[in-house]
């Protein structure tokens, strides 16, 4: 499994970073450079039916080597990296044998990976680290599952003996703005189920997911000079500042874990005359999330009571819902996939996504995709990093679900 490691670090070097607000799809031409490269290494592997299509996504497909009915599979991970932290010029390091002390990433800057301030680190000592140099994410998120599917790919290819059914494979674009799933061919894939390997540290296995929304709020103020501004001012920032203060306190990304939800102010901008805030609203449980765009809209229309209508603009998107619902069903394919966990001695780690993935979506779209780890820590940021004998495991794990799908 040691190709994986040497795919990785070949696909983190190509920037594919996608960008937010971008009415094209792609967002970034750039993402096409990695497709490009997976579709000939697929075609090399002597993958069938591979392809790029114009909007970026790669497919192929491994036909069933065995007469015995089984399920089209799918594994599917995402080629693009998030707009956070800049993924060009990606300057990796492999810290061997990682001693449990600190990582220096970065003699000029000094910036370290400290146990300290990330305790994880410490269940790899002994391990083989990747890390970043400390000025760019690193990419695991999610081209370590690019890569674990593919060197998963290539062993079976490499091992006919291996019986098993149709495996289809898929390499998404923009994933990390949301929009992932917009374009993707799930009648082409031929796929009956499938999971996403776009996960955290090994042995997370995810069919919980926020329901999520966006929210744009303009505020519209009139700007008077001060001296004079007794009584027509509208100052926008101070409105937007008074909407914030009508959210609860406690529901932001800060206080909150596990099924709770949030507002979160992403960002803000403006100055009297107009200021814009952005939030992404989240919420496991379908009610809360409905409620929790309810009370925006209030917040709203209180402030536009306040201080004249239009005064303040509340545009609410739904993004993506809790797959939950569309993987109940199936429950089938988490509980192969944590057989094939205890089997390689893997802690099955079922647990709730902070977050979603092209699986939600595709779980919608009538392809039933649960989420498996890829190993990765500290996604979106200088910090990450991802243990090699992690992703090694992955690769087995995938191996194995594949031979327990056959087994059914």
């Amino acid at each position: 499994m040691a190709d994986v490691t040497e795919r990785f670090l070949r696909y983190v070097a190509v920037d594919t970073q996608s960008e937010d607000e971008q009415e094209a799809f792609l967002s970034t031409e750039k993402q096409k450079n990695l497709g490009r490269m997976l579709k000939e290494e697929l075609e090399a592997l002597g993958v069938s039916d591979v392809r790029m299509d114009d909007y970026g996504y790669v497919y192929g497909c491994l036909p069933a080597n065995t007469e015995k009915k089984v399920p089209a599979m799918g594994f599917i991970s995402h080629m693009d990296t998030a707009p956070a932290a800049s993924g060009a010029n990606i300057h990796t390091q492999i810290v061997k044998n990682y001693d449990g002390g600190v990582i220096r990433l970065n003699e000029v800057s000094g910036e370290t990976l400290d146990p300290k301030e990330y305790p994880e680190l410490l269940n790899y000592t002994g391990q083989d680290l990747i890390t970043t140099d400390g000025t760019t994410l690193l990419g695991a998120d999610d081209k370590a599952g690019v890569a674990e599917i593919m060197s998963m790919v290539a062993y079976l290819q490499s091992h006919p003996e291996i019986s098993h059914g149709k495996i289809c494979v898929a390499f998404t674009p923009d994933e990390e703005v949301g929009r992932g799933a917009d374009f993707f061919d799930v009648k082409g894939f031929g796929a009956d189920v499938a999971y996403t390997v776009d996960g955290g540290a090994l042995g997370e296995l995810e069919y919980e997911n926020f329901n999520a929304a966006g929210a744009k709020v303009t505020i519209h103020g009139i700007s008077i000079h001060p001296g004079s501004a007794r009584g027509a001012m509208k100052n926008a920032i101070l409105i937007g500042m008074e909407f914030q203060s009508l959210l609860p306190v406690y529901e932001n990304p800060a206080c909150t874990d596990g099924y709770e939800g949030f507002f979160h102010l992403d960002s803000i901008s403006g100055d009297v005359e107009e200021t814009v805030m952005k939030y992404i609203i989240r919420d496991h449980d379908r009610e809360k999330f409905e409620a929790k765009k309810e009370l925006m809209k209030e917040a709203a229309e209180f402030l536009n009571k306040k201080y004249g209508k239009r005064t303040v603009e509340a545009d609410i998107q739904d993004s993506y819902y809790n797959m939950k619902a569309k993987i109940e069903p199936h429950m089938e394919l988490i509980e192969i996939a944590s057989e094939a966990m205890k089997k390689l001695a893997i802690e099955p780690k079922v647990c709730p996504i902070r977050g979603g993935t092209d699986g939600a979506r595709l779980s919608f779209m009538g392809l039933p995709c649960p989420n498996l780890c890829t190993g990765g820590h500290n996604f979106h940021g200088r910090y990450e990093y991802v243990p090699v004998q992690s992703m090694e495991k992955i690769v087995l794990l995938l191996l194995e679900i594949v031979q327990k799908f056959t087994e059914m």
